[in-house]
């Protein structure tokens, strides 16, 4: 029998591998979550994923559907904007208050765009997406606030999820231009200049999302089938067309 640590421990293992799978784009929009399957690789019992599904779904990273069960959630054109619009808020009053970059801090930055420059070269999307998110966390984490870190990182995990469902051109040179330059300004000492350079940042990622773009349900068959939506579209139509 687990003592209550060991529980604990679980749940935020569980709470920890879905927002991961998240950031790293392994998990997509509207992904279902069965409780019997986490159960079984977690080897706990299903009341013990219904508590961390509850857990991530008050931070906006899961829902439930009656009868159906946990899902990624799949944010709306609306939430989008609120997403962004609280990323704002928290990255640039982060940055505005802080006074001092240490210089494993840093090495830290620059290793990070580093990662960043290779996998624009590898072209590697799925990478780029990761690495592009996570910039945004290590600047949280040079606060030293792990409250920070933690509310960035749901928001983060969120953007990803938008941009998966929004962002119908991924300009990753444009975004990795954006954070050398909030890096080279934290280098400068010139805190208001970053937290300036991050909401223009993200001011520009927003702008580059098509939010009258609406989910498509038959996304995960289409990958599957390696099916172009045009293809797929196509057979639809001239399936309904057939008397």
């Amino acid at each position: 029998m687990q003592d209550l640590s060991s529980q604990q421990n679980v749940q935020a293992s569980i709470d920890e591998a879905v927002l991961s799978g998240i950031l790293s784009a392994r998990i997509r929009p509207g992904t279902r979550l069965s409780e019997n399957e986490v159960a079984s690789l977690f080897n706990v019992s299903r009341t013990r994923v219904r508590e961390a599904m509850m857990r991530l779904e008050q931070r906006g990273i899961v829902k439930v559907s009656p009868r159906r069960g946990w899902f990624v959630v799949e944010p709306s054109a609306e939430e989008a904007i609120t997403v962004y619009a609280a990323r704002r808020v928290i990255e640039a009053g982060l940055l505005s208050s802080m006074n001092h970059l240490s210089e494993s801090g840093r090495e830290t930055l620059h290793a990070h765009l580093a990662e960043e420059k290779a996998a624009i070269a590898a072209h590697d999307r799925q990478r780029l997406t990761c690495l592009m998110g996570d910039f945004h966390i290590r600047i949280a984490e040079l606060s030293g606030n792990p409250i920070l870190v933690e509310i960035l990182r749901d928001l983060t995990a969120r953007t990803i999820l938008i941009s998966l469902i929004y962002q119908s051109d991924f300009h990753a040179m444009q975004s990795h231009l954006g954070h050398c330059r909030i890096v080279a300004a934290i280098e400068e000492g010139d805190f208001q200049k970053a937290a300036a350079l991050a909401v223009e940042h993200l001011d520009e990622v927003e702008t580059g999302l098509d939010l009258s773009r609406r989910p498509d349900p038959l996304a995960d068959l289409r990958r599957s089938l390696s099916l172009p939506p045009q293809v797929l579209a196509s057979s639809n139509a001239s399936h309904k067309t057939k008397p």
